[in-house]
């Protein structure tokens, strides 16, 4: 026997994360096994570096809770006690579940919930649509985040991508508007701060002081739920002021009479009072963000979550645009880049599957649904999860908790570890992870293609998505030859290789290189995409008045369905305003006198929603258990002390949580991270415990930042 170390085999892969960086990876391989991931240090923008939740992806592959075999429950739901069974198992007790039900139901009993735990072309979340699309199920409705901003964003300039986050390394003045870009998007740090060094200024506005805002030159702390109000303030400067670039709005854009019309309304001082601001930052703001030219926004997804969330994205989406900063390298805005890649969506979602009058339920009200509270006829009876963890992460906790505890209810979920909403399940089915898996990634924070090949085989019994649906159309007798292509047939099929934006890069090319740049006119350093307009709108310019704002009117596509614009079908005031949030003391005082904070939550450091959150490093790199931040003056108010176990409550929910007593969240304002699973101290999981499920004004969006809590000491 040979006495040499075995080679070490590196394949290249891509980041499965719901996270707008989509890091370029590589898998080293020793003996078959996975024994380390680093970043690929030849992607431009990743460049060689993994961020804190994938410190140690290789551990997590080969955790010692994985799932790897199906499992049927045997306890009580919730109790987490499960027997292993086989896949033939398994599959047939889906079967006779399901036939049975849409024998006595219809096909329409039966609900997929799926979201954003693996955002691949292949296994995310549209990766299951064509089965339950050819069954007949109902359609769920999938705007957990960012629907409404990019209804917001498609009706002002299109589905477009915006500025290149590597063109910020070119900005002279950059607003960071509602994101934690340390924490949430770290590799467009570099670039921010090469425009630092450069003698850049950088704005964050956010209610906290997060990571990011430590780091920056200003941090203006607006109160939660009234940026579109600073929006129109800047823009009324800009206006009143004749900051904006005459040529340009003449040429390239639609409506300026109109938005400078709306604009009047929205002084300095009426701003600085609904902003909890002063005027003179909201002066110093808009005159500093014009006259630098070079100007960008980086839009974060929180902007979206309150009444006006998705006109609070039209405000800001019309600024670029308003002082032509998108005729400079650096000059722009970026809300979600998804809308450049070439990928066929109609052939992941098969939406022309869907008969009509097929119903669809948003996964905001999978409790109202499942608990009866939504009248449904016929009622939802079978529940199947995958790329999902409902019950941390759906709003009105306490209710999805009582629905998945029904023993009428038939719940399959397809997991990588025994979840709060896996224990709810009468069949587990144990997943892949993506070193395991081939898969094509796009990004919603990058012009990055890549190709994630599997380096490992899967442990134990684990599938893929694309596997795992294609054993469940057999067993249910589906015919559709779509249902059972090949991953490598898929990724053909995914991918629109003939697309403009594809010239040059093959599925060979990716294969050696596992990434490419997409060719959307020109490098980081050069590219100016609406320099001459060329907007997505129907105008073709940027619309400060929508022409798209009609009634029943949908735009963009992403998975089975459009965004829809409105919960109604009516029309929308096509231009931007701000719509004041609705659980304040101004809103809802008798509200408010009982619960008299305001929350916010946000994504953690050290997890991805409520990903890694069960493996002990990445719980103690986050605390350990769940805190609260609360402002100095409200903290002492009721005597609470950093340290301290407190509650934070309303009418929805109990979450037991530890102080963090800080000036770095505005006085009236509490903050809570995501991420928290259930546990013998804390049965309900973080803010989403304590959210209503209602919705935005536009996109189906939610509304997570417009929720009055109070905190107690425990």
């Amino acid at each position: 026997m040979s006495d040499q170390p075995a080679a070490i085999r590196k394949v290249k892969g891509a980041c499965p994360q719901d996270c707008p960086d989509c890091c370029a990876m590589i898998y080293h391989v020793e003996d078959e096994k996975l024994i380390e991931v680093t970043g690929n240090p030849e992607n431009p923008l990743t460049n060689g570096r993994l961020c804190v939740k994938l410190k140690d992806f290789a551990g997590h592959h080969a955790h010692q809770d994985r799932l790897m075999y199906p499992m049927k429950r045997t306890g009580p739901k919730g109790s987490g006690k499960f027997e292993r069974i086989s896949w033939d198992q398994a599959l047939e007790e889906i079967k006779t579940q399901w036939q049975d039900i849409i024998d006595e139901h219809g096909p329409q009993a039966i609900y997929p919930h799926c979201y954003a735990g693996q955002i691949g072309t292949l296994n995310g979340m549209t990766s299951g649509d064509r089965f339950f699309n050819a069954l007949g199920s109902t359609v769920a409705e999938k705007t957990y985040c960012g629907s409404a901003a990019s209804v917001g964003w498609v009706l002002t300039n299109g589905a477009v991508g915006g500025m290149d986050p590597e063109s910020f390394a070119h900005s002279k003045f950059i607003i960071i508007w509602g994101q934690n870009t340390l924490s949430t998007q770290s590799h467009s740090w570099p670039a921010i701060n090469a425009a630092r060094v450069n003698g850049a200024k950088v704005i964050v506005i956010d209610p906290v002081r997060t990571r990011t805002a430590k780091q920056a030159d200003m941090h203006i702390a607006i109160k939660p739920g009234t940026d579109s109000a600073l929006a129109m303030g800047m823009i009324h400067v800009i206006t009143q002021e004749r900051l904006y670039d005459a040529n340009y709005v003449g040429k390239h854009t639609v409506g300026f009479v109109e938005l400078k019309e709306r604009a009047a309304d929205y002084t300095p001082e009426r701003v600085a009072e609904i902003c909890g601001i002063s005027a003179d930052e909201v002066q110093m703001l808009a005159r500093a963000y014009a006259e630098a030219k070079e100007s960008a926004i980086r839009m974060g997804v929180s902007i979206e979550r309150t009444p006006g969330g998705g006109q609070a994205v039209r405000a800001i989406s019309c600024l670029p645009s308003l002082i032509g900063a998108w005729k400079y390298p650096g000059g722009g805005a970026t809300q979600m880049t998804h809308y450049q890649f070439p990928m066929n969506w109609d052939n992941l979602s098969r939406g022309d599957w869907i008969k009509p009058g097929t119903r669809v339920i948003n996964q905001f009200n999978l409790g109202l649904a499942l608990t009866g509270d939504m009248p449904l006829d016929p009622p939802i009876k079978s529940l199947f999860v995958y790329n999902s963890n409902p019950l941390a992460m759906c709003p009105s906790q306490s209710k999805t908790r009582k629905g998945m505890a029904r023993e009428d209810l038939f719940t399959v979920v397809s997991e990588l570890f025994m979840t709060d909403t896996a224990k709810y399940a009468d069949i587990v089915l144990p997943a892949t992870m993506q070193a395991e898996q081939l898969d094509v990634m796009w990004s919603w924070g990058h012009f990055y293609i890549q190709l994630n090949q599997p380096a490992i085989d899967p442990p134990g019994e684990t599938v893929s998505n694309t596997e795992l649906f294609r054993r469940l159309s057999k067993v249910m007798g589906l015919t559709r030859p779509q249902l059972y292509l090949s991953d490598d047939e898929l990724v053909s099929s995914y991918v629109d290789w003939n697309a403009d934006s594809m010239k040059g890069i093959t599925l060979d090319y990716l294969k050696e290189h596992g990434f490419a740049r997409l060719n959307l006119g020109g490098l980081p350093h050069e590219r100016t995409p609406h320099a001459e307009g060329d907007f997505g709108t129907p105008s073709g310019k940027c619309e400060f008045v929508a022409s798209a704002a009609a009634g029943g009117s949908t735009v963009g596509t992403f998975g089975r369905q459009g965004y829809t614009f409105f919960q109604d079908g009516s029309a929308i005031d096509p231009l931007p305003s701000f719509t004041a949030p609705e659980e304040t003391a101004d809103a809802n005082p008798k509200l408010a006198q009982k619960y008299s904070l305001s929350l916010l939550s946000g994504k953690a450091h050290s997890f991805l929603n409520t990903q890694y959150a069960n493996e002990v490093k990445h719980l103690k790199r986050e605390g350990g258990e769940q805190s609260v931040l609360i402002n100095t003056a409200d903290a002492a108010a009721r005597g609470i002390e950093k340290g301290a176990a407190v509650q934070v409550f309303n009418k929805n929910a109990r979450v037991k949580a530890v102080a963090d007593v800080s000036d770095d969240v505005r006085e009236g304002v509490v903050f809570m991270t995501l991420g928290f699973w259930a546990n013998k101290k804390n049965a309900a999981t973080g803010p989403n415990a304590l959210c209503n499920d209602k919705n935005s004004d536009m996109g189906m969006g939610g509304t997570m930042n417009d929720t009055l809590v109070e905190v107690a000491l425990a």
